[in-house]
Parts: structure tokens; C-alpha cells; sequence
């Protein structure tokens, strides 16, 4: 099992709202041929230098990772919801024990 970790930073003065409509969807995305789990949300700032967002995606296997990080819809999500109103985008893909 493959874990994606993504964290984010908005640039200052970015609503809620803007976050919130991009997690939902990234929560709605279904991708051919790929069965997935993401959990995503708002930080809730109960420390301080936190990160904006989070988001976290269990595939089967590498393959299931590349095609959900290649589908055109998601891309469209990133380019369009994400990448206009963050500062910093995190990611790192690691194999879960069994």
C-alpha cells in the first residue's frame, strides 16, 4: 500500500472557503481503473507554523499512485484550485508496513 502526503500553505489572505472548495474536489475525484481513499481538511490551528491544508491518498500499489497523479482531472484540480492560491505545496509517497 502506497501513502500520498500532501500539505499546503495558501498565500496570506486566501478564504477558507477557496481551500475548502478545492479538498471537496479532490474528495469527489474518481479516477478509471483506480480504487483510492483520500481523507482531506483544513488545518485547525491549534499550533502555530502549522500548514493551510492537508490531504492524504492510500493506493494499492505504485501503479494506482502514477495513474491518479497523471489523471487529467486531478492535474486540472491542482492547476486551476491549488496552484493560484498556495505558497508551498508538500508531497512524499511511502510504502505503508503491512
Amino acid at each position: 500500500m502506497i501513502r500520498n502526503v500532501v500539505v499546503g500553505r495558501v498565500r496570506e489572505g486566501v478564504p477558507a472557503e477557496a481551500i475548502e472548495r478545492g479538498l471537496q474536489a479532490l474528495r469527489d475525484l474518481t479516477v478509471d481503473g483506480v480504487d483510492f481513499r483520500l481523507v482531506a481538511g483544513l488545518d485547525l490551528g491549534l499550533r502555530e507554523g502549522g500548514a493551510s491544508f492537508a490531504i492524504t491518498g492510500d493506493f494499492v500499489d505504485e501503479d494506482a499512485y502514477r495513474t491518479y497523479d497523471l489523471d487529467a482531472e486531478h492535474n486540472r484540480i491542482r492547476a486551476e484550485m491549488f496552484a493560484p492560491i498556495s505558497e508551498i505545496i508538500l508531497r512524499v509517497q511511502f510504502r505503508l508496513p503491512d
